[in-house]
């Protein structure tokens, strides 16, 4: 049977970077990637973003070049999956038959986009944004004519797929359930903006609005009929309405899972010498008031990437990264510093109308989090008031000629 000292599991940003990160503290035993898609390692923002928009070339997409994981003595096993775990024997078994044993396991393997459950989800032209394939096969259709586009979610897959297809001028309707955009992530100035930035460039964009099915003609989507009879023409569908971890073999083999899998604060599963990073990991977040909960990002996924590739080369530390964000959508420029769950008051600071401003969440007169637009020096000097766990005048915190490392 085949062995590796580590097998990491999901060939996306935190697998690539526990790969790194494993040679960079030294470690000297053999490492196996395994990865479903085709491809090397390769950065998924820019797929909805620059790739699709033709702004980038996949080649310039990749983490690292195809040629370092060689030099690195990284061994790939693409186009693979695996569908059980042993976790006493620590064997694998893999899609295609093979076996593979482990001394360590690292289970990288994001998650799966959510689909619809109405009628017609599985017609051709309804798509997700969440891989290479899934991007050229919507280029394509671009490619060969198709002009009116639906996107069903709200959220920011769907916001900066609108953004780059709005670009291409292409017929975009945005269609979100709930009665803004954005709802789950950002308050309510931050959802107007966005929703407001979409229509003034040609986005059709509905709030509060049910998806009763997908019709289609041929086995080819041709609309979407919404809850109140009306069919708005369809000759594509994006689905962004979230992602499900991707974590069934790891269920089955016994962890403790709940909304992904359970990892304490050294990114450890219940399971013996089996770990969890990135997207598909529940853990306990201190700034979220210790919540235990998923946070999606690129910034998570890297970092736990680095916790647990330390802790197998003895430097075990718990993971207490600062969580941040970013998203791109026409010439905007949004980062967003810390978590805003549980906040009781928000604070707009700069010029909307100009575009250029930043919403302060606080909790309890404490800043827990900000979304900053097109507003740099707010990010950066504002993640350390979160980091601190300041608690300025809120009058000062809207005064865009304070800077905020004054509140320091």
């Amino acid at each position: 049977m085949e062995t590796s000292d580590v097998v990491i599991v999901g060939a996306g940003h935190g697998g690539a970077q526990c790969a790194i990160a494993l040679r960079q503290n030294g470690f000297t035993g053999t490492i196996t990637v395994i990865g479903r898609e085709a491809e090397y390692p390769y950065e998924r923002p820019p797929l909805s973003k620059e790739y699709f928009a033709r702004e980038k070339t996949f080649d310039r997409l990749y983490i690292r070049p195809p040629t370092f994981w060689a030099e690195k003595e990284v061994t790939f096993k693409l186009s693979t999956e695996v569908t059980k775990v042993d976790a006493k024997a620590k064997e694998l078994t893999l899609s295609n038959g093979a076996t593979l044993a482990y001394g360590k396991l690292v289970w990288a393997t994001g998650g799966d986009p959510r689909r619809l459950s109405c009628g017609g989800a599985d017609l051709a032209g309804v798509h997700a944004v969440r891989t290479r394939e899934d991007c050229d096969t919507l280029m394509a259709e671009v490619d060969a004519g198709t002009k009116n586009i639906v996107v069903i979610g709200g959220g920011y897959i769907g916001l900066e797929a609108a953004a780059v297809l709005s670009k291409l001028k292409l017929n975009v309707t945005l269609l979100e359930a709930l009665p803004r955009v954005l709802a789950r992530v950002a308050g309510e100035e931050l959802s107007a903006f966005y929703q407001k930035e979409h229509r003034d460039h040609g986005v059709d964009l509905r709030t509060g609005v049910a998806v009763d099915c997908l019709v289609g003609d041929s086995h080819r989507v041709t609309g979407v009929k919404l809850a109140d009879g009306e069919v708005i023409p369809a000759e594509a569908v994006i689905v962004g309405i979230g992602i499900v971890p991707a974590v069934g073999p790891l269920i089955l083999a016994g962890a403790s899972c709940a909304n992904g899998v359970d990892v304490d604060e050294f990114c450890r599963t219940s399971l013996p010498d089996i770990y969890a990073i990135g997207d598909c990991a529940a853990f306990a977040c201190d700034y979220a008031g210790g919540t235990v909960m998923r946070v999606e990002s690129v910034q998570n996924a890297n970092d736990m990437a680095t916790c647990v590739a330390k802790a197998i080369c003895g430097d075990e530390k718990p993971y207490k990264a600062f969580p941040w964000f970013w998203s791109n959508q026409y010439d905007l420029r949004l980062q967003t510093a810390g978590i805003n769950m549980g906040f009781d008051r928000t604070i707009v600071r700069g010029d909307v109308d100009g575009r250029s401003f930043s919403v302060i969440y606080l909790k309890e007169g404490r800043v827990v989090a900000l979304d900053c637009v097109n507003a740099v020096k707010d990010y950066v000097q504002g993640r350390k008031l979160v980091e601190a766990g300041i608690s300025p005048d809120p009058a000062v915190l809207a005064d865009a000629g304070t800077p905020l490392k004054e509140l320091m």
